[in-house]
């Protein structure tokens, strides 16, 4: 796929960010590739501006292409920062999670709703000096996208839990078998992965509507099965052709504005500035 390089007057409405697995742009028709600066460094990569379904997008490697970025050191900042700054008003994030269930097996589907953060040493706010904002995120995904997700994913036979809570950890490294049964019997969570958070915070401070569709592809090691990068790579690649499937109808479908009542991100500030 031949590929421009271009300083943005580029425009997208949709924001793509691709997780493990998901790092080619391939699905995105008269793709431009849009070097972003931002206040905060360098985003993880290009981003591709084309269209999908006839919508404008922004796609986004989350850990660069060729997964060269490890989730602790992501610039989230300038990421997030980047994609509003070409006009995207949704984000669907797409991530690989392990699973703390036992219902919830490889190669299923979870669109979350709620989240715990077990992160140590990320850049969590834009409001770091000069103003302060408070941003709630009692309800922290855009309920208008998980709607919009859940329904592609059950449209296309797709195996997909429409709630779940994510606990984030700060990685690189798996989980030890008692904290991945601290996550499971203490906190009750359902899934596990290293990078919503301060990706979902961040999205709520832009204003912007977000959601994960997070591709299960381990039971963690509470199932006494050890993690390996050979299970979730086999396990991911699996997934991959699905989860373009679902973005395809979904932005298709997604309405110009978010539909009043399903969703407060994208007036997050209303209430938060001090």
């Amino acid at each position: 796929m031949a590929l421009k390089i271009s300083i943005p007057e580029a425009k997208a409405e949709i924001g793509i960010i691709g997780g493990s697995g998901l790092y080619d742009p391939d699905f995105v028709v008269n793709p431009v590739q849009v070097k972003v600066y931002t206040p905060y460094g360098q985003p993880s990569d290009y981003i591709t501006v084309g269209e999908m379904a006839g919508r404008k997008v922004a796609f986004l490697p989350r850990h660069g292409r060729g997964h060269r970025i490890p989730p602790h050191r992501i610039n989230y900042r300038a990421n997030i920062y980047a994609l509003a700054s070409l006009g995207v008003k949704w984000i669907i994030s797409v991530s690989a999670v392990g699973s703390l269930r036992e219902d919830i097996a490889p190669g299923h589907f979870v669109v979350p709703d709620q989240f715990i953060d077990m992160t140590k040493k990320r850049e969590y706010t834009f409001f770091d000096e000069g103003v302060v904002a408070h941003v709630s995120m009692a309800d922290p995904f855009c309920e208008c996208l998980r709607k919009r997700l859940i329904d592609a994913a059950r449209r296309l036979g797709v195996s997909v839990h429409g709630k779940g809570t994510y606990v984030c950890i700060e990685g690189p490294r798996f989980s030890t078998r008692a904290e991945s049964r601290v996550w499971k019997e203490v906190f009750k969570a359902d899934i596990v992965g290293m990078t919503l958070v301060p990706e979902v915070n961040l999205a709520c401070e832009a204003q912007i509507c977000y959601a994960t569709l997070a591709m299960v592809t381990d039971y963690d090691v509470w199932a006494e099965h050890p993690v390996t990068a050979e299970e979730v790579v086999r396990i991911m690649n699996a997934n991959v052709s699905k989860a373009r499937e679902i973005l395809r109808i979904v932005v298709k479908e997604l309405p110009a504005e978010p539909e009043a009542g399903e969703c407060s991100c994208c007036q997050s500030l209303k209430t938060a500035l001090m």
